[in-house]
């Protein structure tokens, strides 16, 4: 507010309620006396038991488990799948597709590394001689009731 004169601001005295400032805190943030520690001094801290006795052995309660080792077993389906598509394929023409998944099991065996490469083999070759059977098979029936003929 400024005077009705034009001289200057007008500043009225502060109210009861506010306490006035010495002389000693001349700037803002100005240590004012008290707590004199500084601020990263360490804590006393009082240690206390408030559960069971700790036992000798650490617990491994929270302990990540291991993960099992990776198995080796498609080679294995595979050469099933031969074996069983090649006995099948003896009776009747219908094995092909079991020899075709023992086959496609095989070639993927082959490309997995902990897999047998000799068991993958002989699951292909079982497997390609059952789909020889089954084709013979299934071109023995086809003439028998002449669909080719």
């Amino acid at each position: 507010m400024t005077t009705p004169e034009g001289g200057g601001p007008r500043i009225e005295p502060p109210t009861d309620d506010v306490a006035p400032v010495g002389e000693e805190s001349v700037l803002p943030g100005h240590h004012r006396g008290g707590f004199h520690r500084p601020p990263t001094a360490p804590v006393d801290v009082a240690v206390t038991a408030t559960g069971p006795s700790p036992d000798p052995e650490p617990l491994v309660m929270w302990a990540p488990r291991e993960d099992p080792p990776p198995r080796a077993a498609l080679a294995a389906w595979a050469l099933f799948f031969s074996i069983v598509g090649l006995v099948v394929s003896l009776f009747v023409g219908w094995g092909f597709l079991l020899g075709l998944v023992g086959v496609v099991t095989g070639i993927v065996a082959l490309f997995r590394p902990l897999e047998s490469r000799r068991m993958a083999g002989w699951a292909i070759a079982l497997g390609i001689l059952s789909l020889v059977y089954s084709a013979g098979w299934l071109w023995f029936a086809a003439t028998q009731a002449e669909i080719f003929a």
